[in-house]
């Protein structure tokens, strides 16, 4: 395992929130959101209204840029969130999860606790000096992000159907 589960988690989960907003927007609902944060195992109180969908969605370009940038503005970008949100770490247990770090408070409006997770989940990343792990989609047509937690470090598209687009297009020309 190269990260633990929660740096893992909180990492897919910023991945998937910043790949949301490629064509199609695929954020643009509150019932976006709540599966949003089902899917993705988010812990905490919700308001469940358009602010706090806007306040998610406005989260989208601060993440893509601290998960694409270089690793000294990494740790610019992380320590002003940890000092902005003045971070108390914690250490609890649930959901049969055994002891990892909360670093909010359950009443923390959700985009905030999403820019704390990530920020802590990037201080691991940073500190294992993987940021090769963070990349953008191979396809020149795209624009999301890639999260390769793969061995051999292969993953080069955000998603199958990236891949599959390539791969096609590729055999398309070999065949024409």
């Amino acid at each position: 395992m190269l990260f633990s589960h929660d740096t893992t988690s909180s990492l897919v989960a910023a991945v998937a929130l910043v790949n949301s907003a490629e064509e199609p927007d695929t954020m643009t609902e509150p019932a976006h959101l709540d599966a949003f944060f089902a899917e993705h195992g988010y812990t905490g109180s919700r308001t469940r209204d358009a602010a706090e969908l806007a306040a998610v969605r406005a989260l989208r370009a601060p993440l893509r840029r601290l998960l694409t940038s270089d690793r000294d503005t990494a740790v610019r970008l992380v320590n002003d969130v940890l000092a902005r949100h003045q971070v108390v770490p914690q250490l609890v247990r649930h959901d049969g999860f055994d002891y990892h770090l909360h670093v909010t408070d359950p009443a923390t409006p959700l985009a905030d606790r999403i820019a704390v997770d990530t920020a802590m989940a990037m201080v691991d990343v940073i500190r294992a000096d993987e940021m090769s792990r963070l990349s953008v989609c191979a396809d020149e047509t795209c624009g999301g992000l890639v999260l390769d937690l793969s061995r051999n470090r292969s993953r080069r598209y955000c998603s199958t159907t990236c891949g599959n687009r390539i791969a096609v297009a590729a055999y398309r020309a070999r065949r024409a």
